[in-house]
This record gives structure tokens, sequence and C-alpha cells, in this order.
């Protein structure tokens, strides 16, 4: 068996000779957007190369251990193991494979909020986070809170935090939009079942030099004091900052330091993030009308529901794939949701959300 089954080796090796002679041109550098999508390119094809080479490795030590079993050697257990190790490593392969979009390894900033419901949604939003956080342990990624805004009696009223690691922004997309949850409401006396809903925004993380000007008199700051977990040196000072995008009506917080300055600085950098999106949805969307053909599906409705009464499931309805075991997935187990999606929005067959009323 070799690496070629599942991932050609010489592809990535010949096309990044043909990078590397462009790039050492003199006039390489003349068209900058070029120049950078080039070598966006070219890290992409090391990873590849990189990624068939590591797997051809591993299948040589499983073929080395498969002789040694065959000749009667106790290797059962580290040939078991060695298989779950190219499973999983082919797996995020895989994954990795689907996510070649121009920000997709960028680092991502997620935004939670609750739907209309009061208690019933901010709680429902705050289980959402904790999911999303127990998904960035379970990979190993580096997560930071911006800002968090506590419900008045449980849950939160929103949420914004960032998530740092190789193709955060990629695999984070396929969580944005409305999340249902069905199940006996804790804080109903009568017990009775209760229908809530969050939404999750996610933007990539873009560089400082971003090409996103903000003039200041588009721009209003407000400081107060921070409130919620921090520190009591957090709270003595008004150095939380949310900034006001006046044409657009974007709003940004931030409160995670203690200085008004760096808080200020984190803030703009969301929004800069968030403007380019909308730039580019704009785009997007103007695309869409000159081809007459409406591709995207319209963020609003929801994308998975999570029934906990009177059954347990949950179900993404863009891709029809379910999962019984609802802990399992709260505790931060969406990998197979992510990678489903990934594969249906490859092939162009994702179903859309939805609605309200479904």
């Amino acid at each position: 068996m070799t690496c070629g089954a599942i991932f050609d080796a010489a592809r990535p090796a010949d096309e990044l000779a043909k990078i590397e002679q462009r790039v050492s041109d003199q006039d390489f550098w003349k068209d900058q957007e070029a120049a950078q999508k080039l070598l966006q390119k070219r890290r992409r094809l090391e990873d590849d190369r990189s990624l068939s080479e590591s797997l051809q490795s591993r299948i040589d030590d499983l073929a080395v251990l498969a002789e040694w079993a065959g000749a009667g050697e106790p290797v059962g257990e580290d040939l078991v193991r060695a298989l779950d190790d190219l499973g999983a490593q082919v797996d995020a392969g895989e994954t990795k494979k689907m996510l070649g979009g121009e920000h997709d390894r960028k680092n991502a900033i997620v935004t939670i909020h609750p739907g209309a419901g009061g208690t019933e949604s901010q709680d429902w939003a705050e289980m959402l986070l904790r999911m999303y956080f127990r998904w960035t342990e379970r990979r190993n990624l580096k997560r930071e809170v911006m800002d968090l805004q506590p419900g008045e009696e449980a849950g939160i009223k929103s949420a914004t935090f960032t998530v740092s690691g190789d193709y955060a922004y990629g695999m984070l997309l396929a969580e944005a939009g409305v999340h249902r949850l069905v199940r006996i409401s804790p804080f109903d006396q009568a017990a009775r079942r209760h229908t809530s809903f969050a939404s999750v925004f996610v933007w990539p993380e873009l560089p400082e030099d971003v090409d996103i000007e903000i003039e200041d008199k588009d721009l209003r700051v407000d400081t107060y004091r921070s409130s919620g977990a921090g520190g009591q040196h957090v709270n003595v000072t008004d150095s939380a900052v949310r900034l006001t995008h006046i044409p657009t009506n974007i709003v940004v917080s931030c409160q995670n330091e203690r200085s008004q300055h760096k808080n200020r600085a984190t803030a703009m950098k969301v929004l800069k993030s968030r403007l380019f999106d909308l730039k580019m949805k704009e785009q997007a969307a103007k695309l869409e009308q000159l081809g007459g053909e409406k591709k995207d599906i319209a963020f609003g409705s929801q994308i998975r529901s999570y029934v906990l009464h009177p059954y347990q499931l949950i179900k993404d309805h863009r891709t029809k794939e379910e999962v019984g075991d609802v802990n399992r997935v709260l505790d931060g187990d969406i990998d197979g949701f992510i990678k489903t999606y990934l594969m249906r929005k490859s092939t162009g067959s994702l179903a859309p959300p939805v609605s309200d009323e479904d």
C-alpha cells in the first residue's frame, strides 16, 4: 500500500518546483495581490507534501508491524494503535483538503447572541459557549475571551472570543447560523417544554495591515467599567471599550484587558474583520444578482436543532447529519458535523436551513 492511494505526493512536488521558479523572478512582487495568492498556494502544497510523506512513513511502519505479526511476534496492540493513528491522520488530512478558501487557515473570531426568550435563550447561549470551549480543548487550539456579558439570572447576553490555530476559521465557519434547543426548562416551575434560539457569528481574524479604512467621523467610542469575571483590578477603571461604526451600526466591545488602549486595539481588530466580511458578502451578493441565481443560503434560519425532550437527537438541517448522543456533542464533539458540512459544501449538496416554524 502507498500513500498515493490517499494523497498524490508527486503533484505537490512538481507544482512547488514551478512556484519556486516564479518566486525567484525579479518582478515577482510587482503584483502584490498575485504574489500573495501564489505564496498561499505554495503553503498549501507544502502541507500536502508533508502530509503525503508522513502518511507514507506510517504506512511503511504498518507494513513492518504486519510482517512481524505474520511471523508470530506479539505486536498486536502496536498494530491496532498504528492503524488508529493512521486513520486519525487521514481523517484530519481529508478535512484540511476541503479547506482551501482564502481565509480558511486564519484564526477565528466568534460571537454568540441569545435569541428572544430571556433567561432560557441566555442559558442556551452559554451552553453553546461551553461546547465551543470544549471543542477548542479537544483540538488543542488557543482561545481568548474578548467580551462576555453575563445574563441577569443565568447564561450570557453575548460573548465574543478568538480561536487561534491552523484552519480555525475554516472549521468554525460551519457553525455560523441559528442553533435551536428543545428541552424541559430548568427555569419553569411547571416543567414545560421550551424552545430556545441562539445565533453564532464567525469572522476571520485579519492581519494588522488589512486594507480596511475606518474614518474617525464614522466611529463612536464609549468607555465603561468592565463587568463579570476578570479579577478585582479589571473593574477599578473605565477600561472596557465599545466601538460603534455609525454607517453600518456594527457594535464591538472588548473588556478582557486592564488597559483601555489594549481593549480599543483589540476591538478595532474585530471591527475591521467584521467590516471586511460585510464587504465580501456585498460583493458576493452582487455577483449572484449578475448571475441571476442565488447560490448562498440566507442567514436567519436554523442550521441545527438540539432536542433534549421528548427524545434526544441533534440534527444538522443542511447536511441531514443526526447524532443521538446529545451530551457528547454538547461536550465539544462537533467534528463530525463540521466534516460532513465541508464535504457537502465542496460538492454543492448543502440543503437550506429550516425556518423557525419547521
